[in-house]
């Protein structure tokens, strides 16, 4: 298993675990607990997002290394999250904006949303690892920094 894919992994999917806990939490008008939870949810997708951007920057992304008739599906599978992620990410950090300057009857309404693009995001977050680094063995990898100075 790669290192930092499986960190970055593992930080993700345990953001998905705090949202679903704090979902559990609020449920139960249990606020503070809410919070502090929902907070660590979005310190774990910012450290899984550093991680990410880091090693993509500095090593690169590694292509789909599967069978080439199947490419197309990853490709569009692979559109597919990072639009969700994207989306994800926008909504998290309104919703926490939201939460922080206590608007909460917006807040309400749109942190359900997330948390279900957020939950989506996770799982196929985890299929592209699966497809990535387990099921197949990665294609080539090349650094953001090796690609401009053509190293």
């Amino acid at each position: 298993m790669p290192l930092l894919p499986t960190i970055s992994t593992t930080f993700i999917v345990l953001s998905a675990v705090l949202v679903g806990i704090g979902w559990i939490l609020i449920a139960n008008d249990k606020r503070s607990a809410h919070k502090k939870v929902m907070l660590a949810a979005a310190l774990s997708a910012l450290i899984f997002f550093i991680i990410y951007v880091s090693r993509t920057v500095f090593v690169g992304n590694t292509s789909f290394g599967g069978p080439e008739e199947y490419k197309i599906y990853y490709t569009v599978f692979l559109i597919f999250h990072i639009t969700l992620a994207t989306t994800g990410a926008v909504f998290g950090i309104i919703t926490i904006i939201l939460a922080l300057k206590r608007n909460i009857k917006k807040h309400r309404k749109i942190g359900p949303v997330t948390s279900i693009i957020w939950f989506f995001t996770a799982i196929t977050g985890v299929a592209v690892y699966l497809l990535l680094y387990i099921i197949y063995d990665g294609g080539d990898t090349t650094s953001v920094i090796k690609a401009i100075l053509g190293t």
